[in-house]
């Protein structure tokens, strides 16, 4: 009885000392892609993701009933750093709709416009070491960030207004605050009306909550958090749609020092001393790759991450790397390794001779990759795909109006007959001209082999199975064409080791032996994207096509050990697919990766990329899209 009264007062109270509006509430997930839209289009970072913010403390001033509740006391707040801007994952502040969607849509844009007024923010010299403060700092980026936006897109004034109204009549009351607390919220007040017009915040007494946070305001985000902190995306596909809808988690991170030993067993004992799982977990990032589900629930718990260096070695283990086969197994490897570059984003650098591609073929010991004919259960699939893709063999057609040729042009001639009875100049192209029609393409397939595709996407089928059939019937589909192609496939491990794939080169046929390499493919490894692009770059170079196609297939965004993943894998391989289209190729990515249209965009631009939402889909679809792109 206690039990159910207290859900009960606990629910009626927190009902009533809430300030937000349910009803009204608008998810990130559905204004998403017009909120990155916008800030793209708005000028703003295209190499930055769009994520959900964190929840923090305010520390301001709160209701008696909201203290009485233990309601309130967290806010998400907008905020960008050099790699991600991060939006509230819902906004309910308004009792509008409308009004909480517009706050999504400002934020986006007064995001677009920080950029440029951080650089006049870094030049202004004048600044006095009292307007430094976090608060002020806040107060002036944002206050140039606004008049920026409505100056520069005055569309935006009205709506911006709208916001300021609704945003002062959910203010605390100035009149009913202490004088030095009052000060400072008509401070802000006036900042908000009259941008421009504060340079800083009244000082208040130390003991003083800070003031409210301002919804229509970007915090300062925190630079010295690690990159690697971030909202769990995970690499393999699911099929369950509960997850997919999931919003996904942000950590707030900070870097500490290593804490003083605690032994929390030995005298004098103290309960606190004994460190739990939620407290301090050893983690080498370029080791532990595998995911620990332990600490993962407990980093659910945390408000906020510490992390810190050790020089101390973890408890020593005996470790199998599973993905590593014996030299029997593996691969054959072609010569000792092609240097390539990297780019890297942070110092606007190519590394040269950064990373080194190890090009392999399948060995001829391995029975697994022994000539074998095409699957039966593909046969079916292959025949249709050969008899459409035969109307795009080479062939004859009659060239009309020719000043030489074998037959004469009936049309042409009665037009020549008709112009010399006119009195006018007759034409003397008279002739059909039989001519061959080429097609002077060539075509490298690239696939991601990485360990992310040993994902299941049906009860009889992995992410490998579709890109290994998707390979068997591309093939199939281009020898009925006639045109050049290359099947190769990638992986990687750190810079020192990306494995790239032959199955079929430009010189050999598509025969029992390539169709057995490809059966024979397995994943392992990680996705060093970048690399692979400027091999495949080479080779389709050395090809004398007049139109070449680099067609990509991939289940993730870039990554590997050696912190090859976040923005810096993604601004990389964009990096590699300018290099190929100077080169005069059409690079084209078909991925199964469900948030691609959040990241694919900024590497290969809006139409360089398709997303197949069913990855069973992939192997009939993708000779689809090689006759899209050549037609």
């Amino acid at each position: 009885m206690e039990e159910a009264v207290g859900k009960l007062w606990h629910r009626l109270v927190t009902r009533a000392s809430g300030t937000n509006h349910p009803h009204a509430v608008v998810m990130l997930k559905d204004i998403e892609r017009m909120a990155g839209v916008l800030f793209r289009a708005l000028g703003g970072d295209g190499g930055l993701r769009l994520a959900a913010a964190t929840s923090d403390t305010h520390g301001a001033r709160r209701g008696l009933l909201a203290r009485l509740a233990g309601s309130g006391e967290k806010i998400s707040r907008a905020r960008m750093d050099s790699s991600t801007l991060r939006l509230p994952p819902q906004i309910d502040f308004f009792p509008q709709r409308s009004l909480n969607r517009d706050l999504y849509l400002w934020l986006a844009a007064l995001a677009a416009a920080f950029a440029l007024t951080d650089e006049a923010e870094a030049a202004d010299v004048s600044t006095t070491a009292e307007a430094k403060t976090e608060a002020n700092i806040e107060l002036r980026r944002n206050q140039r960030a606004t008049l920026y936006v409505l100056h520069t897109w005055p569309g935006f004034a009205a709506r911006y207004d709208r916001l300021v109204a609704a945003t002062l009549a959910s203010r605390l009351d100035p009149s009913r605050l202490p004088p030095a607390e009052a000060e400072r919220e008509r401070a802000l007040r006036r900042a908000l009306t009259e941008p421009g017009t504060v340079a800083s915040l009244p000082a208040v007494p130390a003991a003083a909550p800070p003031a409210m946070p301002v919804p229509l305001w970007l915090v300062p985000a925190c630079d010295h958090a690690p990159e690697s902190v971030r909202a769990h995306t995970p690499d393999t596909p699911t099929s369950s749609s509960a997850s997919e809808e999931k919003e996904k988690r942000a950590h707030h991170a900070e870097r500490v020092e290593m804490p003083a030993k605690k032994h929390g067993l030995l005298l004098p004992f103290r309960a606190e001393s004994l460190l739990s799982v939620a407290e301090f977990i050893k983690v080498d990032r370029s080791v532990d790759d595998e995911a620990d589900p332990h600490a993962a629930a407990a980093a659910a718990n945390l408000d906020k991450l510490s992390l810190t260096d050790s020089s101390e070695r973890v408890a020593s283990k005996i470790r199998f790397d599973l993905d590593l086969p014996s030299a029997a197994e593996d691969d054959a490897v072609l010569g000792d390794g092609i240097p390539q570059p990297e780019w890297d984003y942070r110092k606007r650098l190519l590394r040269e001779d950064y990373v080194r591609v190890v090009e392999l073929v399948a060995n001829t010991h391995d029975p697994r990759a022994a000539p074998a004919p095409l699957p039966e259960r593909l046969r079916r699939s292959a025949r249709r795909l050969r008899q459409q893709f035969a109307a795009l063999q080479p062939g004859h057609r009659w060239l009309k109006a020719q000043a030489d040729g074998s037959e004469l042009d009936l049309d042409a001639t009665v037009r020549a007959a008709t112009d010399r009875a006119c009195g006018r100049h007759p034409s003397e192209q008279l002739y059909l001209s039989l001519e061959r029609r080429e097609r002077d393409l060539a075509c490298l397939a690239l696939a991601d082999l990485s360990l992310s595709t040993d994902a299941w996407v049906s009860d009889s089928a992995r992410v490998i199975d579709v890109i290994r059939d998707a390979l068997l019937l591309f093939g199939e589909a281009l020898s009925a064409t006639g045109d050049r192609f290359a099947l190769c496939g990638f992986s990687s491990i750190k810079r020192g080791n990306v494995r790239f794939h032959y199955f079929k080169r430009f010189n050999e046929r598509f025969d029992n032996r390539a169709r057995g390499r490809v059966i024979a493919i397995r994943p392992g490894y990680y996705t060093r994207l970048g690399a692979a692009i400027r091999r495949a770059t080479a080779l389709l170079d050395a090809q004398t096509a007049a139109r070449r196609i680099l067609l990509i297939l991939s289940d993730g965004k870039p990554n590997d050990l050696d912190l090859y993943d976040g923005r810096y894998g993604i601004e990389d391989t964009r990096m590699a697919v300018i290099e190929a289209r100077r080169h005069g190729l059409t690079p084209f990515c078909v991925t199964i990766d469900r948030e691609g249209a959040s990241y694919l965009p900024h590497i290969f631009g809006p139409a360089g990329f398709a997303v197949i939402r069913k990855a069973a889909e992939l192997p009939a679809r993708l000779p689809l899209f090689y006759a899209q792109i050549t037609r």
